[in-house]
């Protein structure tokens, strides 16, 4: 299994380290992808558990908890105009 999924979660935290740092619009949708790929090599560490998937996976949730925890401490952007409403009366 850990041979299955070193790649694939290998390659999600290089793709969402870079979306975090350098899309920061597609943040929270780079977020929601790597934590369905922590769900997925979760799913494989219960059909076959070894200690090596598991430093993997522990890995992984590392990283996503980091770039989680940091997105939301982010203050939220103000948008020019006063967002939806318009001033014209």
């Amino acid at each position: 299994m850990l041979n299955t999924l070193l790649l694939p979660l290998m390659f999600s935290m290089a793709g969402g380290t870079y979306v975090y740092l350098c899309v920061p619009d597609r943040r929270a949708q780079g977020l929601l992808t790597l934590t369905l790929f922590q769900l997925v090599g979760a799913v494989g560490y219960v059909t076959q558990p070894t200690l090596e998937l598991l430093t993997l996976l522990s890995l992984h949730a590392s990283v996503v908890l980091v770039m989680l925890v940091r997105h939301l401490q982010a203050p939220v952007p103000v948008t020019p105009g006063g967002g939806e409403r318009s001033q014209n009366r």
